[in-house]
């Protein structure tokens, strides 16, 4: 099973939180933000995992995170077969409303 760190406010995280629902036996999603041993378990790989470097270099919390089962962590979410916000593969807000599957 995948963890995916993550909170609601995150809107690359909402993105990727709408891919797995219903596939809960694939994904775990873990909202940093319900409550405080979450973030702190959270904080505890961001602070010791070199995943995290460019994240923290550029100021970013660097969600959403994804740890698979053999402990490698990404923050791409192409490596546990998502789409990420905002790329090419990504349903603009028009796909959307024009009812595009998948969307």
């Amino acid at each position: 099973m995948i963890k995916i760190y993550g909170m609601p406010t995150c809107p690359y995280c909402d993105f990727v939180h709408e891919q797995i629902v219903g596939r809960e036996d694939e994904f775990e999603y873990i909202n940093i933000g319900e409550n405080i041993r979450k973030m702190k378990a959270f904080m505890r790989l961001r602070d010791t995992n070199a995943a995290f470097d460019h994240s923290k270099e550029i100021g970013d919390v660097g969600i959403p995170a994804f740890v698979f089962e053999d402990g490698r962590v990404s923050l791409n979410p192409a490596d546990a077969g998502l789409i990420e916000y905002g790329s090419a593969a990504a349903c603009s807000v028009e796909d959307h409303k024009n009812g595009k599957n998948g969307c």
